[in-house]
């Protein structure tokens, strides 16, 4: 380590509150552009947005050669993922979230948009190639996105086409045997309308060594994406969208070792692969006068395969102790998304005020099949299971705007969502679990002018129960006889709720050289599922139950400030404070009063844009995070971290260069820990193994812009 975390963020947070020193006075001023987000029914300016939202632009994400949605979390306040997986799948905001996935089927507590398709629960799919801008929505969103969005919501939206060409050419080398490139192109097809079509590839070796294999390459990423967009006006009245996406990951999973490091000692390294395939046709009718019908329809079709070395061995490690299992999880999923909603596009008058209304229908529909095949250690031999979930949800929403001066404005929104989850599996397990939800959200904004927005919001999210299917078929376990009935009183476990009081305040300045953004919050958990384990010997099962409650506060500040001409500071911090309450494990500790899993206290992120010339810009910024639960069935730890990286752009006409580095203090931080014993060699002693973030990454890219 080049010097210490303490040093690294204090010499960051120096450079953005105290810069003026380092400002040239003869390049002119150039105001940072206005934000619109896209998630919300209507776009509207981030600083009109009743609620905590942040937005990473394109030039945000390049900055830090960011390829995946992953490389950019760190920046954004009260953000957290989990590993356990090649790529980050599992997101926490305000520390709710889901960590993992394995036999059961999830109900994602953040959701994700890309191009309007719902790809929640694959967030391996969030490739940043030619993406305009991420929109990160915290808190409850399950008004506006439904089941999915009881934490929040993450939004990807392809940049748009215009009716002249254009487009992007791109090729990039880093460490690790980093190879990346793509190509864009967008532009007028005539009477078809406008369309932009996008394909990149990114592969590397990942920051595995298999020491048994002699192999770097067991964690190794191979991916490939492809996005089409077309913009069609269908006679006077009639827009079409149309949306295709591809993709097809073909990663391993090598990520834990015994000793606790990056050396595996895995003779049978795992994948982690996802193929699919995804369309989206929106539809929009303009002919009424004041107001505006929107038709979507959306199908995804995902084949995913995630498998590893359980032992993370290799046979003779001890004999004598050791075992040798492999265990293999092939999902393949359909989904289909139906929506009508009515709009208005010009305020009506009710009651002598002025109102925007929105209503609208939702059907969702995803079947899900899963094979798995793994050791039986109850009847000691090889094995295969099959599961089949169906998830239904239909729901019905609308939200009224009321304009009650020119200052003030009542926004009430309300979805009602009735969902049934019919499921069964080879262990005779069937089970249906059902239940109708509500939430929504209303809004009190003052606007005193054009450059300030005060806020309150309370809201309301809900997600879906289900059944633990996992834990059913392992009562039958001989290893596990008895906690038989522990598990059975665990079949199923109802919905979650949250309500939240937000507070917040945005400003731009009239020159839009300084931007702040800030909430406080508290929020309250009734009958929060919490994901748990229970391990004897060999046998894992998890399993997820209804804790009482839990409750969080907390606060998000974004400031990004012009300081002169060629230099720009920001800082972005998140604060959370959280608890659970009533949550026993299995074995009978009581937990209440901890803090939740995967939510630390503070996170960080500041640095500074300087414009060296004119044609040679430097970006250096630190991320900054504290330590957190790794479960809610043990008490084991990370450990805080700070990670500071650059990126230095030389920009030539219609061609940047970039020098990038991330961690460029190889820094060792944890993503993701297991508590038990797995080691032979020490007698299964239960201990800490944690998967880590990456290392010191560095390399250039080179972009051409047509």
């Amino acid at each position: 380590m080049f010097f210490t975390r303490k040093t690294a963020l204090s010499s960051a947070i120096a450079l953005c509150i105290a810069p003026a020193a380092l400002a040239a006075e003869t390049l002119p001023e150039e105001p940072a552009e206005r934000i619109t987000i896209r998630g919300e029914y209507r776009s509207v300016p981030i600083n009109e947005a009743a609620t905590s939202v942040s937005v990473l632009t394109r030039d945000a994400m390049t900055e830090r050669a960011a390829v995946h949605m992953e490389d950019v979390l760190n920046a954004i306040p009260n953000v957290n993922f989990s590993g356990g997986t090649s790529r980050a799948r599992f997101i926490q905001i305000r520390g709710i979230g889901e960590r993992s996935q394995f036999v059961d089927p999830i109900n994602p507590s953040v959701g994700l948009l890309i191009d309007g398709i719902n790809y929640s629960g694959l967030g391996q799919a969030a490739q940043l190639f030619d993406i305009s801008q991420l929109e990160v929505y915290r808190g409850p969103q399950s008004g506006r996105f439904g089941a999915d969005g009881l934490a929040g919501m993450m939004v990807l939206e392809s940049t748009r086409p215009g009716p002249e060409f254009s487009g992007m050419a791109q090729l990039g080398v880093g460490n690790y045997d980093e190879l990346k490139g793509g190509l864009a192109v967008g532009g007028s097809l005539g009477q078809l309308g406008e369309a932009r079509a996008s394909i990149y590839h990114h592969s590397d070796d990942g920051f595995i060594n298999n020491i048994y294999l002699n192999r770097d390459d067991t964690q190794n990423r191979d991916e490939l994406t492809a996005r089409f967009n077309l913009y069609s006006e269908l006679g006077t009245n009639w827009h079409l969208r149309t949306t295709l996406h591809g993709l097809d990951q073909n990663n391993g999973y090598d990520a834990f070792s015994l000793d606790n490091n990056r050396d595996t000692l895995s003779d049978e390294p795992g994948e982690d692969d996802l193929s699919s395939q995804a369309a989206r046709f929106a539809l929009t009718y303009m002919g009424w006068q004041h107001s505006e019908l929107q038709l979507s329809y959306s199908t995804l079709s995902a084949d995913s395969t995630y498998s590893y070395d359980e032992d993370w061995s290799y046979v003779g490690i001890a004999p004598g102790w050791e075992y040798s299992s492999f265990d293999s999880y092939i999902r393949d999923r359909r989904d289909h998304t139906l929506e009508a909603r009515w709009l208005s596009t010009a305020p009506v008058d009710m009651g002598g005020v002025a109102t925007d209304w929105v209503v609208g229908i939702y059907r969702y529909q995803r079947d899900e099949e899963l094979r798995r095949d793994f050791f039986n250690w109850d009847l000691y031999t090889q094995a295969t299971f099959f599961s089949n979930y169906e998830s239904r949800h239909s729901a019905i929403y609308g939200e009224l705007t009321h304009q009650l001066s020119s200052s003030w404005q009542l926004l009430t929104g309300l979805r009602a969502e009735r969902y049934e989850n019919p499921y069964q599996d080879s262990n005779g397990v069937t089970a249906r679990p059902e239940d109708t939800m509500w939430g929504g959200r209303i809004s009190l904004s003052y606007m005193p002018d054009n450059d300030s927005l005060w806020y309150t919001t309370l809201a309301r999210g809900y997600k879906p129960g289900g059944v633990n299917g996992a834990a059913l078929g392992k009562a039958q376990d001989q290893q596990l006889s008895e906690i038989e009935d522990f598990l059975l009183a665990r079949a199923t476990f109802a919905p979650e709720l949250l309500t939240s009081l937000e507070l917040g305040y945005k400003y731009n300045s009239a020159d839009d050289r300084l931007a702040l953004r800030s909430a406080v919050f508290y929020h309250s958990r009734d009958d929060v599922q919490l994901k748990s384990w229970i391990n004897r010997d060999q046998s894992f099962v998890g399993y997820i139950e209804n804790a009482a409650s839990g409750e969080a506060m907390g606060a998000e500040i974004e400031v990004s400030y012009q300081v002169t001409g060629p230099l720009r500071s920001f800082v972005n911090l998140g604060w959370l404070d959280t608890e659970i309450e009533g949550f026993v494990t299995e074995d009978g500790e009581d937990i209440s009063g901890r803090d939740q899993a995967h939510a630390p206290n503070y996170q960080v992120n500041a640095g500074i844009d300087y414009q060296l010339t004119d044609a040679l810009q430097l970006t250096v910024q630190a991320d900054a995070k504290d330590s957190f639960y790794y479960s809610n069935s043990h008490n084991q730890q990370s450990d805080s971290m700070v990670l500071l990286h650059t990126n230095l752009a030389w920009q030539l006409n219609n061609w940047q260069l970039s020098l990038w580095a991330r961690n460029l203090t190889d820094e060792e931080y944890g993503i993701r820990g297991f508590y038990f014993g797995n080691d032979p060699r020490i007698g299964y002693e239960p201990e800490l193994f944690e998967q880590f973030g990456e290392p010191r990454r560095f390399g250039i890219t080179a972009t051409y812009k047509f």
